[in-house]
């Protein structure tokens, strides 16, 4: 698996970078409010169904009986798309992607595209390769604007410049519109009315001016080559509607197998990323229509990876995320780092899993411990991925990974080694349990012991160990409970 079927953003492994947004207060303040605004709707909404559960149930087998015949889906869906006008065409990674796309762009003449939000395409670096064929996509989602105008990086699925707060966004847009359109209104304020009509008025020239779209999906459906985008702006459907020619770039799993299925999903999604009942905007369109809408329809099918995640029967699971970012408003990594720390295009724990996969454990062997494992994920997600399962397979697969590349053992493996067998043999536990007292104590301060050197500096730089107590367990039991001679039983 090569490293390049995914995008790339230079940022340092997780351990580094977290550190380095740790550090920054005001992002901890700008995540920590976003996330749990979020976080308290999302409860809300899902609390006025008594049919929560059995919904998550009815998306969880969907997805998993979806995955298990996944070939068959999307020949029917190629099949459906194409009586219905369109075009479908396949691509294995990254490059093959950004090369049809490309070439469809040329192919009309057009130097440049209109954008709605699209995960699909930030995973190919889909932008940079269409500004090196001279083609310059404008992003028409609200936030994804932002980060566009501030030369920034997306840090949250659903909201990507989460990490900013108005004072921010008014700045980037004052300092940065004029160089993609028309500039920012004179005397722009960071009140909210203000900055979403500034948007408006940027992006309405680029709407009325577009002959060319690309779009993400959040479904297509097989039965019927109907594809689907929801959206809370109403950008996203004058993408889908004013230009003629649309093209619609697509991970292979996001396919369903019938319209019904969108019953489910469409109650699991708003609740789950928003907390709302249903999204502002569902747009869904199939081929073309003469007269109405775009006259071409391309639909690329991306597999960059999906399948040989579809091999493993336990990490598989991952291709039933709905993007819905659920379990990244709830984990306390993500609460306290932010998007950009995981250096992906998908971030939080569902990154966490999906990316390694992705791109293979080796090139992404820190994002599976980018967790504490405490489950909040699992519970969150709209369709029961168990995400702390999988992270610890993958933190196994890191680990082996890590073990293959080398001729000596780790230190880590050694230390596994000798406390395999210390707690297999009673004896050598209870003399190692009398070594860490007395060593406990003579380095302990005040009752706590601080960063340690050496191979141990991993375990304790970033927390205090309490000293062990002096005399353990088994022999305060043993001490004040002696046995009784064996004549007085």
């Amino acid at each position: 698996m090569s490293p390049d079927n995914v995008v790339w953003l230079g940022s340092p492994g997780f351990p580094e970078a977290a550190r380095t947004a740790l550090a920054d207060p005001q992002l901890r303040r700008n995540l920590r409010k976003a996330t749990t605004t979020i976080r308290d709707k999302r409860l809300a909404a899902t609390a006025e169904l008594d049919d929560w559960e059995q919904l998550r149930e009815a998306g969880a087998a969907l997805k998993r009986r979806t995955l298990r015949h996944l070939d068959t889906h999307l020949l029917r869906l190629e099949d459906s798309v194409t009586r219905a006008g369109g075009v479908v065409h396949w691509a294995a990674d990254a490059a093959e992607a950004n090369r049809i796309v490309t070439e469809l762009v040329r192919a009309t003449g057009e130097s440049e595209v209109v954008k709605v939000k699209s995960m699909a395409t930030q995973e190919i670096g889909l932008n940079e390769a269409l500004a090196e064929a001279g083609i310059r996509a404008y992003e028409t989602d609200l936030a994804e604007l932002i980060v566009q105008l501030g030369a920034d990086r997306p840090s949250h699925i659903l909201v990507p410049a989460i990490h900013r707060n108005r004072a921010e966004i008014r700045e980037i847009f004052v300092r940065r519109m004029a160089e993609w359109g028309r500039p920012a209104p004179e005397g722009l304020t960071d009140e909210p009315r203000a900055l979403a009509e500034a948007a408006r008025l940027h992006l309405r020239e680029k709407f009325l001016r577009a002959r060319v779209a690309v779009s993400g999906a959040n479904f297509a459906i097989a039965e019927t080559g109907t594809v689907g985008v929801v959206e809370s702006e109403g950008n996203g459907r004058m993408c889908l509607t004013l230009p003629e020619t649309l093209i619609t770039v697509m991970g292979i799993e996001k396919v369903l197998p019938q319209w019904q299925d969108l019953e489910v999903f469409l109650q699991l999604l708003p609740r789950s990323s928003t907390g709302e009942r249903m999204n502002p905007y569902t747009s869904t369109w199939r081929g073309v229509t003469p007269g109405d809408g775009p006259q071409a329809f391309h639909l690329v099918l991306l597999d960059n990876g999906r399948t040989a995640t579809l091999a493993d029967t336990v990490g598989r699971q991952a291709l039933g995320c709905i993007r819905c970012s659920a379990c990244l408003n709830v984990c306390p990594v993500y609460e306290r780092t932010g998007g950009h720390a995981y250096g992906y295009v998908y971030p939080g724990p569902i990154g966490a899993i999906l990316t390694p996969q992705l791109v293979g454990v080796e090139h992404a062997d820190t994002l599976p411990f980018a967790s504490t494992l405490c489950g909040a994920c699992y519970d969150a997600c709209p369709v029961k991925i168990n995400i702390p399962e999988v992270l610890t397979h993958l933190r196994a697969k890191a680990v082996e990974a890590k073990r293959a590349g080398r001729r000596t053992p780790t230190a880590e493996a050694l230390a596994m080694k000798a406390a395999t067998s210390v707690l297999t043999s009673p004896r050598r536990f209870a003399a190692a349990q009398k070594a860490a007292a007395l060593g406990g104590h003579l380095i302990a301060r005040r009752g706590v012991i601080g960063p340690l050197p050496g191979p141990l500096h991993g375990w304790t730089d970033a927390r205090d160990t309490p000293a062990p107590p002096r005399e353990s367990f088994r022999g305060w039991w043993q001490r004040t409970h002696p046995q009784p001679p064996q004549g007085d039983q």
